[in-house]
């Protein structure tokens, strides 16, 4: 294959990504806000799940430096690294409750499904250590 062919195909993988993690980065900032600002229905999702009032300030907060670690390139790994822990903490707090599998428990893995298949597209290093081969 040639540079030339392979062009369109790194643009599109380059585009999907910037797009999967732009949906994961939104939905996240808009999870952000509504901590930060303190809604009362944080404080109320929170105590089902096992938190003290006031404690998903600080989650949003830890959230917020984690989505912008993502969001610059340099930084992007060590960003979904991070978020990777909130998302598995997420999920286990939801199998600890015993809320329902597909919409609650495995709602932390969507997140990072979308936020880690953004990464691998749009970048090229991550590809390379992690490459996606048919058997």
């Amino acid at each position: 294959m040639t540079a030339a062919a392979s062009t369109p195909a790194r643009s599109a993988a380059l585009w999907t990504g910037r797009v999967l993690s732009g949906l994961f980065s939104l939905f996240m900032l808009f999870d952000v806000v509504i901590k930060l600002i303190r809604l009362p229905v944080v404080d109320q999702t929170m105590a089902v799940l096992g938190w003290t009032r006031g404690e998903g300030f600080w989650i949003g907060a830890m959230e917020l430096v984690f989505v912008a670690l993502y969001l610059f390139p340099r930084t992007a790994v060590l960003g979904a690294v991070l978020m990777t822990g909130v998302l598995g903490g997420a999920t286990a707090a939801h199998v600890r409750i015993d809320d329902p599998l597909f919409s609650h428990i495995l709602f932390g893995v969507y997140l990072g499904a979308f936020m880690w298949g953004g990464l691998w597209l749009r970048d090229p290093r991550l590809r390379a250590l992690a490459p996606w081969r048919a058997a």
